[in-house]
């Protein structure tokens, strides 16, 4: 099982279906109030992928969105996260990729997209 995971800053209703729409198969994302945990299902070459979106994270104003299955439609969290960046046009948060569970978090920089493009930061 992969997974990807990107999160949104001031997620509005319904944007994620609305994006994920275009990407994935017979989507069932009932997103229209993301002030909970919502679950999902979508289909991406034939293979079931399972779509979570967890509100409330890192200080409240994201929302983590966790997709996860055998064939996903990105190869990493900042591919998904460009595309998500596209449709939303919103704040984007995703890990580069090189950390590890157990690794020191201290100094953790993460990928933000907005309108100011591409950089690498610390999540403060």
């Amino acid at each position: 099982m992969q997974d990807l995971e990107i999160y949104i800053r001031d997620l509005e209703p319904e944007a994620v279906s609305g994006w994920l729409k275009g990407q994935l198969d017979q989507l069932t994302l009932d997103d229209s109030d993301v002030s909970h945990v919502v679950k999902g299902i979508a289909y991406y070459r034939g293979e079931r992928l399972r779509i979570t979106l967890y509100p409330g994270a890192f200080g409240k104003r994201f929302t983590c969105l966790l997709l996860e299955g055998e064939v996903l439609p990105w190869n990493s969290d900042l591919d998904c996260a460009r595309s998500a960046w596209r449709s939303m046009d919103t704040e984007i948060r995703c890990s580069p990729g090189d950390w590890k569970e157990g690794d020191p978090v201290e100094e953790e920089k993460w990928w933000r997209l907005d309108d100011r493009g591409e950089q690498k930061v610390v999540w403060n």
